[in-house]
């Protein structure tokens, strides 16, 4: 049985909601949202959202960019507003849990006593949200006024691929009326105490492989069947994924965003245990780097294809073919602003979450939105993963 209270506090005890701090208290509240797939309870954050707004005393905008699918959007308004703004973006939505693999209930945000907070969102990426609110929170409450309009944006359906969040907002009207100069994003959990500063992104793309066959009954030899093929296709990307693993685990300067990582997701086929099927289908998440020239490996998978048989083809779920980055040149003002801001490390999940370097990270992104509002005098796309 899951415990329901949280365990005892350093020292003993039972830890006291009297003692948390605010910003931790807001972040468990989120985080026992169920915005899980396949279902999430939009209503419930779009709920969560509007109180935050209120409080703030920000307007709070909402597009509904498909049926079901809200665009959240709370404005600080800069004191000069025809300057490029600065977007603060973050998704609602959850990865589905298997929650037998969990110690504690993925959404009652149980804290135990050294502070870590575990619950499914909370380095994806809840934390960021909270950590923009409160430092948006802290400034405000210091009187301080930004020359630059910040938009907090809230958007769904991150976790399977934006089609009906982020990939439809940018062709809105109103995206465009959001003046965006520069962007901070979501990057990847640091176990260390700094931040970690990502200025690129590998494309993702979902891929489905179709291997047709012969049908029969399981008591033959058939010839030409789909589970050959498929066995064909597996070995093809899982040797592939031996070697960038390889390549990642003898370079010494390689990090995980200097490879294409492979990973089979999802397997379909079959009726009857005596029965071969028509078809077999397989899935694989890639994650490619913008140094990956992205013909050459789709040319490769066509070959990879080929070489398994006759008829193999293959779909994509998701194809992103982005390979911009963030310039790091000397003379780029938002590079600098990141550059002499000490905490960070440069570089190309679990879910768990430790209240203290949680709230350290309210006070970065406050001084960090202070530094972008004073120093920064051209744009770029640049992503920030806060310590999750």
């Amino acid at each position: 049985m899951l415990p329901d209270k949280d365990g005892p506090a350093v020292g003993g005890g039972q830890s006291s909601p009297e003692v948390e701090d605010p910003s931790v208290s807001l972040f468990r509240e989120y985080l026992r949202l169920r915005t899980v797939h396949p279902d999430p309870d939009y209503d419930a954050a779009l709920r969560f959202l509007d109180r935050i707004a209120e409080e703030l005393g920000l307007p709070m905008k909402k597009i509904e960019v498909c049926p079901g699918r809200v665009v959240s959007i709370m404005t600080w308004q800069g004191t000069d507003p025809t300057l490029k703004s600065i977007l603060l973006n973050s998704h609602t939505d959850v990865v589905p849990v298997y929650q037998e693999h969990w110690k504690y209930d993925a959404f009652s945000a149980f804290k135990d006593a050294e502070g870590n907070i575990y619950a499914r969102g909370s380095q994806d990426m809840k934390c960021v949200t909270i950590q923009y609110i409160q430092a948006v929170r802290r400034l405000k409450a210091e009187g301080r006024k930004l020359m630059r309009t910040v938009h907090l944006m809230f958007v769904p359906d991150e976790e399977v691929g934006g089609h009906k969040g982020m990939e439809t907002f940018v062709k809105h009207p109103e995206f465009q009326k959001l003046n965006i100069g520069f962007a901070l994003d979501e990057g990847l959990a640091n176990p260390g105490e700094a931040f970690t500063v990502f200025y690129g992104e590998r494309n993702p793309w979902w891929i489905t492989i179709h291997c047709p066959g012969s049908p029969g009954h399981g008591s033959r030899f058939v010839e030409n069947t789909a589970a050959e093929k498929l066995r064909q296709v597996i070995n093809s990307f899982l040797d592939f994924r031996e070697k960038e693993k390889h390549r990642l685990n003898t370079s010494e300067c390689f990090t995980l965003g200097d490879v294409t990582t492979v990973n089979m997701t999802m397997v379909k086929g079959g009726v009857a245990y005596n029965v071969i099927p028509a078809e077999m289908d397989v899935s694989f998440d890639l994650r490619i780097p913008p140094t990956v020239n992205l013909q050459e490996f789709e040319r490769q998978i066509k070959d990879w294809c080929k070489e398994a048989g006759e008829d193999v083809t293959y779909e994509f779920a998701q194809k992103h073919m982005n390979q911009n980055v963030t310039s790091t040149e000397e003379n780029d003002p938002w590079w600098i602003a990141f550059k002499n801001f000490h905490p960070f490390t440069v570089d190309g999940q679990t879910h768990t979450h430790n209240d203290n370097i949680f709230l350290s990270s309210i006070f970065v992104y406050a001084t960090l939105f202070n530094a972008f509002d004073i120093g920064a005098l051209s744009f770029a796309l640049l992503r920030i993963a806060a310590v999750f």
